[in-house]
């Protein structure tokens, strides 16, 4: 039995290296959209027909944010929170994302404490997209001895919210940072359960780096549901596309095969992904690139079409035959591998019954 899993195992990654080399040679051009807002981490929201950008840089001291209606003229950055009160911001206001949730906005944007010199995640609440926003959690609701950053809210189908975000490899012994879920209050004030580890950024595959950046969960048009994340490796600043076996945001992840968006010989890295929908119903992916400026290049929000297959996301130019050929055989292997696993385990404890 062991024996034919290797072979069935083998079989696969030839089967899927075989698909994969056309799959990897398509598309080295990767169309996008400039913004030309320099932003970096950039979270686009849309409300009432107006889309309002937030990422760090647009106030230094705070949050900021752009907005237009049509993605291509934005307003000047405007400030939507500046620290005070119960908030001991002392630098690094980073990622700040905005949901809409329940009848108002909230922000979950990260910070540096001065009380503990660690980087946190709060959430603040506002009544507009615009602010101001008001500190509604005790501080960091990331544990507050350990650096954390980029959260985002995820609700799942029972109207459970929950953060997922990132445990940084700064402030791990072994150097890796570590994706993380924890279920929220209903009103987004703490969280109500133990935080759960859901992968590393080693397991990102060959190359992959010890960088865990930007969360974003997204569910396919057939339920799948995916997660968005940043690493970096020798070509620079990406994004994976992780996948729950199980359908649940603390489940089991796993790393698909391919980047949703990396850097080519046309193309400049970049990362920190999300996704919205254009005013023509266009799915996009937002990420900043560069991600290393210089006075010619500077990092600025672009702007990707991409499609949902149904199993996965690819970028538009890359949405063709084979690529979902190769990720329709993909998830089919893995649910069969998965299967014959099973089936392997009950026959075992059958024998030992």
């Amino acid at each position: 039995m062991r024996r034919n899993k290797k072979l069935i195992a083998a079989a696969a990654l030839a089967l899927c290296a075989a698909l994969a080399l056309p799959v990897c040679g398509l598309a080295a051009k990767i169309r996008f959209e400039d913004t030309g807002v320099q932003v970096r981490d950039p979270y686009v929201l849309e409300y009432e027909g107006v889309y309002y950008m937030y990422g760090t840089g647009l106030a230094w001291d705070g949050y900021g944010c752009v907005y237009g209606t049509d993605l291509k003229n934005w307003s000047a950055p405007v400030r939507v929170y500046s620290p005070e009160g119960a908030c001991d911001g002392t630098g690094d206001w980073w990622a700040p994302e905005c949901h809409y949730y329940k009848g108002a906005f909230y922000l979950f944007a990260s910070y540096r404490s001065a009380a503990t010199d660690k980087r946190g995640v709060g959430i603040f609440r506002a009544e507009s997209p615009l602010g101001p926003f008001a500190l509604i959690t005790d501080g960091h609701v990331t544990p507050k001895n350990h650096d954390a950053i980029d959260g985002t809210l995820y609700v799942d189908g029972d109207g459970q919210p929950w953060m997922i975000y990132v445990s940084e490899w700064t402030s791990n012994p072994d150097g890796i940072g570590d994706m993380m879920a924890a279920k929220l209050s209903d009103d987004l004030t703490a969280f109500i359960s133990e935080p759960t580890l859901l992968f590393r950024a080693s397991d990102g595959g060959w190359n992959s780096g010890h960088v865990t950046d930007g969360p974003f969960l997204y569910r396919t048009k057939n339920g799948r549901l995916l997660m968005l994340w940043s690493n970096m490796n020798s070509n620079g600043y990406y994004v994976n596309v992780a996948w729950s076996a199980d359908g649940r945001p603390d489940g089991k992840w796993r790393q698909q095969p391919g980047k949703l968006y990396e850097a080519t010989k046309y193309n400049a890295d970049g990362g920190h992904g999300m996704l919205f929908t254009g005013p023509d119903g266009t799915l996009t992916l937002a990420v900043h690139s560069p991600n290393v400026a210089d006075a010619e290049h500077p990092t600025t929000a672009i702007f990707v079409p991409v499609a949902d297959t149904g199993d996965t996301l690819v970028t538009a130019d890359r949405d063709n035959p084979l690529v979902r050929t190769f990720y329709r055989v993909y998830f089919s292997l893995i649910r069969f591998a998965d299967l014959f696993s099973g089936l392997r385990t009950g026959l075992g404890g059958m024998k030992n019954f």
